[in-house]
């Protein structure tokens, strides 16, 4: 809380503390990252009446049944990828579109699939807005992944799937790296994936919470 008769921050101040006090301060130190995480309005991602929470350390409902995850979180995922800036990149979950946003800062060009359409319809007008024009968003089961698109240089996947989507696994690229949640419905392990000369390694990062992935390589569903 700011002290009385001090007048309330701005978005962008509130950004540059975001990073520093969330991001920094827990040892992230890619440079784009962070560059990114300061210039990605995350308010334009929230419901306006959550856009005063848009930049605290916690995550925020969207919309049906979704959310949009702790920024540290999303950039903890983001800096894993260690993106340099050819690459291509497959997310699964566009969700909010905040985490497409930030990898379209960082990539060449962003896959994003989403299963609700009616969360697709208002990214799509809200990426367009901020003049991202390398994202191409497709609605599906995205635990298929998008087979046409790919190979992929790196995938994140923004919900839990019980083990690595076979198909994601398909279509991650030599030396590429996947990002993603395994676990149950309670309670999941953010395990980085990568392939090497056909090799599949698994890395436990840290503890999570995120919402299911449904579709045929997920948890069953609507």
């Amino acid at each position: 809380m700011l002290p009385r008769g001090e007048p309330p921050m701005s978005f962008e101040e509130q950004r540059d503390r975001m990073v520093e006090e969330q991001l920094k301060a827990r040892g992230l130190r890619d440079v784009r990252v962070l560059a990114a995480f300061r210039k990605v309005p995350r308010h334009l991602f929230v419901p306006s009446e959550f856009h005063h929470e848009a930049y605290a350390d916690h995550p925020l409902p969207i919309g049906a049944g979704q959310t949009i995850s702790q920024p540290y979180m999303v950039a903890l995922m983001t800096s894993r990828l260690r993106l340099q800036g050819h690459e291509r990149v497959l997310e699964i979950g566009t969700g909010s579109g905040y985490q497409t946003a930030i990898l379209a800062e960082l990539a060449l060009d962003v896959i994003s699939i989403e299963r609700i359409p009616e969360l697709l319809a208002t990214v799509k007008q809200r990426l367009a807005d901020l003049g991202y024009l390398n994202v191409q968003l497709l609605a599906g089961n995205g635990s298929l992944g998008s087979p046409n698109h790919a190979p992929f240089d790196a995938i994140i996947v923004t919900a839990a799937a019980p083990d690595v989507p076979e198909p994601l696994l398909e279509q991650l690229a030599e030396g590429g790296r996947m990002v993603l949640p395994i676990g149950s419905h309670e309670a999941q392990t953010l395990v980085e994936v990568t392939k090497r000369q056909g090799a599949i390694t698994r890395t436990p990062i840290t503890g999570c919470v995120f919402v299911p992935l449904l579709g045929d390589y997920g948890w069953p569903g609507p």
